[in-house]
């Protein structure tokens, strides 16, 4: 099909009648490439004929890869905006459309909230959260003109749940969790899919050398953060989770046109997220009854104003 020849939709519809994907064959631009899910899911689209956009910060990491014209190898630094404009436009001259965005791009940060240094903590607000943002909206404009796409936000378990030593590194995917939700109920009328995906423990390098920590690290909170952090470092390189298995999920996900809402990947992620429902139901019905009171009172029908 060619993407040029395609017009617009009418909104309100369109969501209904589209697919996710509108190229043939699709054209995938992947976020963080260098390792981890963004290099699996890389991978596995190229393993699938679809055109890829890898990108990487330090693209040398990925070198080999763009020796063919069904890819694309990009230097990106989410942070930077003038490269995420760069690597969108270079993307969209070479293979004429962007049909499906994954925010792969993401870094961890271990600390209680009490230890956590403003600075570590704003970069990685800037990579999790902003530069996430700078993708979207760099995409959009283009995803709008042909009123279809799909945006894939690569959010966590810890986005539906914290933990100690987390709480940070939450508040981020917690932030992509409202944002997604948010931005979903935007563009699905325009034909555009938003789907988050929430994995649990996977083996890649985000528990090793992707993710940072508090220099300082307070004794009352050994307990509780510092075995918590312990346990993460402790798990790496050995987690149950298989990242080639939840690339292929994701891109299946996406390819049927109708891909879910939420994505959950991994034992503990379904797990965990179905515990965290009852939890929140048995906090909201205890206090029913002072919610409902704080609404001016119903004035009953038939009686004066």
């Amino acid at each position: 099909m060619n993407h040029a020849k395609n017009t617009p939709d009418h909104a309100g519809s369109s969501a209904v009648r589209n697919t996710a994907l509108v190229t043939e064959p699709p054209v995938w631009f992947i976020t963080g490439c260098s390792t981890g899910f963004g290099l699996e899911l890389a991978k596995q689209a190229i393993e699938q004929g679809h055109r890829t956009v890898m990108t990487a910060r330090h693209p040398a990491n990925l070198e080999g890869y763009g020796a063919t014209d069904q890819v694309m190898v990009l230097q990106l630094d989410v942070t930077q905006p003038d490269q995420v404009a760069a690597a969108v436009a270079a993307a969209e001259a070479r293979f004429g459309a962007i049909d499906v965005l994954v925010n792969n791009a993401g870094i961890g940060y271990f600390a209680a909230i009490e230890e956590g240094e403003e600075a570590e903590v704003r970069k990685m607000f800037d990579v999790n959260v902003f530069g996430l943002t700078r993708m979207i909206q760099a995409v959009l404009p283009g995803m709008r003109q042909r009123r279809r796409g799909c945006i894939v936000n690569l959010a966590s378990l810890g986005g539906l749940r914290s933990f100690p030593a987390l709480g940070q590194y939450s508040a981020t995917k917690f932030a992509v969790e409202g944002l997604s939700e948010a931005l979903r109920q935007e563009v699905e009328p325009l034909g555009i899919r938003v789907m988050v995906v929430e994995p649990s423990g996977f083996r890649t390098d985000w528990a090793g050398r992707s993710a940072q920590e508090s220099a300082r690290q307070i004794d009352d909170y050994m307990a509780t953060a510092g075995a918590a952090r312990l346990s993460v470092r402790a798990s790496s390189g050995h987690q149950p989770g298989d990242p080639v298995r939840a690339a292929q999920a994701i891109i299946k996900a996406v390819a049927s046109g109708q891909p879910p809402s939420h994505l959950l990947l991994g034992n503990a992620a379904f797990e965990g997220a179905m515990a965290q429902l009852e939890v929140l139901r048995t906090a909201f019905s205890a206090g029913e009854a002072v919610a409902r009171a704080a609404d001016f009172p119903k004035t009953p029908a038939g009686a004066s104003a």
